[in-house]
Parts: C-alpha cells; sequence; structure tokens
C-alpha cells in the first residue's frame, strides 16, 4: 500500500503514555542508536552515558578495541563509573561493595569471595555486554541483542525484533559513499530538553514543506529553492538530496547536502566538506523529549565550529518553537490534515512505525474534540 493513503499517526499517538511505555521498553531499543563520537573516546579511556534510561558504559583499550557494557555492577546494580566525559581508566571499581572488573567486562575481584552463601565463579558475574560498532565517526549502540538470524523490524510478542545496521542504513550506506569513511572528529554538543512528543519533532525534521516557510533565513538558504530537491527511500531510511556550492574559497567542493532520516528517531546531515550532523529524538516523558546534538567534522575545520553550531541553533530555536506548539494542538484534541507530497518523508516513517506498533494502535484510543470540516 502507497504510504499517502494512510496518511498521517493520529493525535492520540502523540499524547498516549501506554503507548510511549512500549516504545521506550521494546519499539526504541530494537534499533541502532549514535550515543556518541568515536573520536572523544582515545585509547585507554571509559565513558559512561545514559540512554533510553539506560546506563552504557563505553571502553577503549589501549590498543584502539572498542566495547560496550551496561553499566550496572551484577551485583546490586549499581553504576560503575558516574556520567561524563571519557577518563583514563585501567578498571573499574564499584562504589558500592568494592566489585573490581577489568576495562574488557571481566569481573576481576569481589570482597569476600569466601563468605558468600553459594560457591562463588567470578565467571559467572561478568558485565553484560551490549552490542556496538563505529561508523561515520560516531559509536553505535543496540540494547537488544538481535534473535539468532533476525534482520529486520517485524512484530514479536513483547515488540519488533532487533535490526542489523546495515539494514537499519541502508540508503545511508547506498547514497553517503565516501563521506562515511571521512575521518572526523567531534567538535560540538548540544543538549536541548523538548516539550514534545519525540515522534513530533522527529516527524518535522523528516518534513520538507516547512523549510522555506518557517526557516527563510536559517536552513531555507542551505538547502535552496523546493525546484532543486532530491528524495530517496530505502526500506527503513530516507532522504532529502540538495545542491551545495559551498563557499567561494571551496568551489571545488560542490556537491550534495545530504539529509537522512534514519529510524526510529535520527537524522544524519553530511556537507561536501566532510561535516556531519547528527541529531536525535530520545523521549523523556509524556509530551517531552531531549533533543541530542553532535557535530562532527575533519579537524582542519575545527576553528569553524562555533559559528557552524551558532547556525545550526539558530533553526532549531525556530523548530523548537514549532513542535511545542504542535504538542500542544495534539494535545488539545486537534487532529492532522492532509500531507503534501513535500511530507513524503513523513509518511515514510509514520509506515514503518505502523508496521511495528502493529495492533497496540488501534487499543490506544482518544476521541478527538476539534478535527477540521471537510
Amino acid at each position: 500500500m502507497d504510504a499517502s493513503a494512510e496518511g498521517f499517526l493520529p493525535a492520540r499517538l502523540y499524547r498516549d503514555p501506554a503507548l510511549l511505555e512500549w516504545e521506550r521498553a521494546a519499539y526504541l531499543p530494537s534499533f541502532w542508536h549514535p550515543v556518541a563520537c568515536a573520536g572523544d573516546l582515545p585509547p585507554g579511556h571509559s565513558q559512561a552515558l545514559q540512554w533510553l534510561d539506560q546506563p552504557i558504559l563505553l571502553s577503549r583499550s589501549p590498543d584502539g578495541l572498542l566495547s560496550a557494557f551496561a553499566n550496572a555492577c551484577p551485583h546490586r546494580g549499581v553504576a560503575l563509573l558516574a556520567d561524563g566525559p571519557a577518563r583514563a581508566c585501567r578498571k573499574w571499581v564499584c562504589p558500592y561493595h568494592g566489585w573490581t572488573f577489568t576495562t574488557d567486562g571481566r569481573l576481576r575481584a569481589a570482597a569476600r569471595e569466601g563468605e558468600f552463601h553459594e560457591p562463588f565463579e567470578r565467571s559467572r558475574w561478568n558485565l553484560i555486554p551490549l552490542p556496538f560498532r563505529e561508523l561515520a565517526g560516531l559509536i553505535w549502540i543496540r540494547l537488544r541483542p538481535a534473535p539468532e538470524g533476525g534482520s529486520s523490524v517485524g512484530e514479536e510478542p513483547d515488540g519488533p525484533s532487533a535490526i542489523d545496521l546495515e539494514a537499519q542504513l541502508d540508503l545511508v550506506l547506498e547514497e553517503a559513499g565516501g563521506l562515511l569513511e571521512t575521518p572526523r572528529s567531534g567538535f560540538r554538543c548540544l543538549n536541548r530538553p523538548l516539550r514534545s512528543d519525540w515522534k513530533l519533532a522527529h516527524d518535522n525534521t523528516l518534513d520538507d514543506y516547512h523549510v522555506a516557510i518557517a526557516h527563510p533565513r536559517t536552513l531555507h538558504p542551505l538547502q535552496g529553492p523546493v525546484s532543486g530537491y532530491r528524495h530517496g527511500f530505502g526500506r527503513q531510511s530516507n532522504l532529502l538530496a540538495t545542491p551545495w556550492t559551498g563557499p567561494s574559497d571551496q568551489a571545488t567542493l560542490a556537491g550534495e547536502f545530504l539529509t537522512f532520516g534514519v529510524p526510529p528517531c535520527h537524522h544524519l546531515l553530511f556537507w561536501p566538506d566532510g561535516r556531519l550532523a547528527a541529531i536525535s529524538f530520545v523521549p523523556d516523558g509524556p509530551g517531552q523529549c531531549r533533543m541530542a546534538l553532535r557535530l562532527l567534522g575533519p579537524e582542519a575545520l575545527r576553528d569553524t565550529a562555533d559559528a557552524w553550531l551558532a547556525e545550526m541553533e539558530r533553526f532549531l530555536d525556530e523548530d523548537t518553537a514549532l513542535v511545542e506548539s504542535a504538542q500542544r494542538g495534539f494535545e488539545a484534541g486537534v487532529e492532522p490534515g492532509p500531507a503534501h507530497r513535500l511530507e513524503a518523508r513523513i509518511l515514510h516513517h509514520h509506515r514503518l512505525y505502523r508496521q511495528a506498533a502493529a495492533g497496540r494502535l488501534s487499543s490506544s484510543g482518544c476521541t478527538p474534540r476539534y478535527t477540521a470540516s471537510r
């Protein structure tokens, strides 16, 4: 079925606490998430962070090998390392009972090992590993292991099955080409709370209909006239490509500015000069989410990072006002109207979401209080 025939998701799905609980527990963890900049984790360092309320512990060995674990001691669940920037670590010691782990996740010692009520075997109490990958200068983590032989999202009793990163980034791998291999450093990070459901913020960043109207002096000059838009659709990810000529002193870098929508809640923006902006929308609670922005690029462009961040913040400020206003409208019972052809990337995402959520949508009921006359 054509995604346009199904229309937008109904407003009730942007304000349903029970559906949000399923999204956080089952839907979102089945995908890969870019949680950190690879260059921000040097050899011999570890970093702790939170994603989807899950504590994550990243580590890079002195010889450069990456590892990822749940940041929770298997004894009583306490975090081994506090959240923050990467720091040099040779071991992790639980601050609660002193269990000590190597940075490849193995239990090295437990305090008073001979006094447990049952025979104690260290090998049974290693940290829980998480699937991880490095791609395009980002560290990607999946919070849910894939079933044997699993490669695509489909309905399981408690949610969609896990997906392979290559399947999730299908169109990115096809279209971005050598840009994925560009050496990049992490330049800037920005975390911003939004009074909006994560799906609405994600929809907005897929919305190519509003750019010329809502961003006339910010994003629109970068993307250019609608006549130059080129759209692409994979099984999972989608694309808006627009001509990019670059500054006059970088004429040889003329090409396309690539804006990818990646399920479930991510956006990858590639400039021909090697810069990459990664934007994610992570739910914080009903009607609330957090926008995570990461700016990466070739080291030679580091001096441009502050100006680039300021440029990004200007149009993100405009979007923040729009999505928070739309959330208030949806919570008042307003239903979305007809879809425009320039909103095809939203419809693409909505179709994938419907397929994953299956029967849950029909049970997520709420009668609209305001509907437009037809």
